[in-house]
């Protein structure tokens, strides 16, 4: 007798052979899982390993020396041809403050300081002359003595002539040997004698007072010489008050103190500044740093001439590179304004941060003050 299969017995045989490759293979969302967690755990070791083995800072920014411009002289801005953003090289002008009233009182010293140099003019024009005419006076003076000398030295003779010959006339009529009329022409050429004698000693009296005279007239270039230099000062004080006001004058145009940007220009063109404002803030794009605050724990790993990585976050997908420059010596809580007592005795120990200074090269302009940026470094170095 034959045994025929009945259609449930059929339908078995294909469903235990489709279900037995379930049970040998795992399903896909169970290798998927298996991926992700093994992907995960990777990069967790790879962090981990990174945040061991390195030093990261994020308080960090990129800074410059901002030079703030300010006027030495109060006045009205009558010029002012820059705006924020301008490039422009070390004196350059950046604005003008009127100077109308400095330029006249410029005007005003020259003016006397060219009545005070015609002064000088004059005054050395009358020691050369009343040099020469003294000079000459004198030598004439001098001479006229000379001459005066002479002719009493003459009329000195003759009258010792004079008094010998009348000795002797009137020694000889003693004796019987002169005459009387020989003794009276005798006398009379001794008086004469005496006579010229006092005429040459007065005309020397007269030549020596001349003399006396012209000297005394080249006192007048002492007088001179004195007036000269009382000049000197006044032309010094006056020098001085006029580079005082070239010096104003050379203020009251602001010039770019560097080869650099112009960041900010806080006054327009018409306005009224005082002496001190500031007026405008620029910097060197060249001369960047970067700024970064570090734990106390971290700075160890930080050495002056070390090698670090910094990424900017404006400009992603680059590294650069610095060097540490310097290390501070004072934690940035030691320069808050708010002192932090603590009179309850509670205390919360709080990481301390320390600032660094890190010298990185500018890079095509990328590199702008306040940008922040991440400081990494190996812990190792």
């Amino acid at each position: 007798m034959t045994h025929h299969a009945s259609p449930a017995d059929t339908e078995a045989v294909p469903e235990s052979k489709t279900s037995s490759p379930s049970l040998r293979r795992p399903s896909k969302r169970l290798l998927g899982l298996v991926v992700v967690v093994a992907a995960g755990l990777g990069v967790g070791g790879v962090w981990l390993f990174h945040q061991l083995t390195h030093v990261v800072v994020t308080d960090a920014r990129i800074a410059a020396d901002m030079i703030t411009v300010s006027s030495r002289v109060p006045g009205w801005i009558v010029d002012l041809s820059v705006t924020e953003g301008d490039h422009l090289d070390g004196g350059a002008v950046l604005l003008r403050v009127d100077d109308r009233d400095t330029r006249l009182r410029l005007k005003e010293l020259d003016a006397r300081l060219a009545v005070v140099e015609a002064h000088r003019t004059e005054i050395k024009a009358q020691v050369t002359q009343t040099d020469q005419e003294t000079h000459s006076r004198i030598a004439a003076r001098e001479a006229a003595v000379t001459a005066a000398s002479a002719t009493l030295a003459g009329a000195q003779a003759r009258l010792d002539l004079a008094t010998a010959e009348n000795s002797r006339a009137v020694r000889l009529v003693s004796t019987g040997a002169g005459t009387k009329a020989h003794v009276d022409q005798t006398t009379s050429d001794l008086e004469a004698a005496h006579q010229d004698v006092r005429t040459a000693q007065a005309r020397l009296t007269s030549a020596e007072a001349d003399l006396e005279e012209a000297r005394a007239e080249r006192g007048a270039l002492a007088v001179l010489n004195s007036q000269l230099a009382g000049l000197e000062p006044e032309a010094r004080a006056l020098e001085a008050q006029r580079d005082r006001l070239a010096l104003d004058q050379a203020d009251r145009i602001l010039r770019m103190p560097l080869d650099g940007v112009v960041d900010r220009v806080f006054v327009d063109a018409g306005e009224y500044v005082d002496a001190g404002q500031r007026l405008l803030m620029v910097h060197d794009p060249d001369a960047v740093r970067v700024e970064a605050n570090v734990k106390e724990t971290s700075l160890r790993f930080l050495k002056p001439g070390a090698e670090v990585q910094i990424t900017v976050d404006a400009v992603p997908g680059r590294t650069f590179t610095g060097t540490v420059d310097r290390l501070g010596h004072a934690a940035t809580s030691e320069f808050a304004l708010l002192p932090s007592p603590n009179p309850s005795g509670n205390f919360t120990k709080i990481t301390q941060r320390l600032p660094v200074r890190i010298a990185l090269p500018q890079v095509d302009g990328l590199l702008k003050p306040g940008m922040m940026v991440e400081v990494e470094a190996r812990a190792g170095d």
